[in-house]
């Protein structure tokens, strides 16, 4: 029989019937779910992390994670997966995963970067800021003064970090912004852990730092952000060094342990 071809303008599919999607396509819009779903659980974490919701050597367990961020199991597995591959968290076995302990070589390194990185921020923030920016600066601090009124320490510590990453923003530099919220995973907590005990050392260097971008002065802006850095991280200083006495301490008694062993057996 013959069959008349189609015209131009019809449609040859018009009469087909009705299809599913093709099963890789299924698959390739499932995928694109999962992903979404990891990516959101891995920021939440990390930004408890960069806030001081954690602290150094505190457990996570990932069925609690997952119950706190009403999800499955699996996005939170991974995420914590990644966290270890970027150092923000150390995993002793399966069920043994903790918030990483920075050492002091860590934290001079990791202080030296955020001198420099930070500096130039604030630097190029006091170029380009506009009133509305320095007004949203000054809020900020505003705000920390209120939490630290109130004893709301955690509320305190979020608004500090805030305040770090807000003139970065307005500096307008992306790349730098991405390196510090890197380091500030394993700085959140380590902050967080000694902030109290920093008192007013936290926060009166941001002072320094609304005076300079007001008066548009890099230089000073520059010098503001640094001081802050080393002032306040002058209680984290002396409590890495404490560390590292007492791990040196207890690595000497573990190495004599076996020679007083064998002297006492000798006797």
């Amino acid at each position: 029989m013959h069959h008349p071809s189609a015209s131009p303008h019809s449609d040859p599919n018009a009469d087909a019937p009705a299809t599913l999607l093709p099963p890789q396509t299924e698959a390739r819009f499932s995928a694109m779910q999962y992903e979404s779903m990891g990516k959101r659980v891995y920021t939440r974490i990390c930004s408890a992390l960069m806030e001081g919701q954690l602290r150094p050597g505190d457990r996570l367990r990932i069925r609690e994670l997952a119950a706190e961020l009403g999800t499955s199991i699996t996005p939170v597995r991974d995420g914590v997966l990644r966290l270890v591959q970027d150092g923000a968290l150390t995993m002793r076995s399966a069920r043994d995963i903790r918030v990483a302990e920075v050492t002091l070589p860590e934290y001079l390194e990791i202080r030296d970067i955020r001198l420099e990185l930070e500096g130039m921020a604030a630097a190029r923030a006091a170029e380009v800021a506009t009133a509305e920016d320095i007004a949203r600066m000054e809020a900020l601090i505003e705000q920390n003064e209120q939490a630290l009124a109130a004893g709301d320490v955690l509320a305190a510590i979020s608004l500090n970090q805030h305040f770090h990453f807000e003139y970065c923003r307005i500096a307008n530099m992306p790349v730098l912004l991405s390196i510090l919220e890197r380091l500030w995973l394993k700085m959140g907590p380590l902050i967080a852990q000694c902030y109290t005990a920093g008192g007013r050392d936290m926060i009166d260097g941001h002072y320094s730092l609304l005076a300079a971008m007001r008066n548009r002065d890099s230089q000073a802006a520059r010098v503001a952000v640094q001081t802050d850095i080393l002032s306040g991280g002058q209680v984290i200083l002396e409590l890495k060094k404490r560390s590292a006495k007492a791990a040196d301490s207890a690595d000497t008694a573990q190495a004599a342990a076996p020679a007083a062993k064998q002297a006492r057996a000798s006797m």
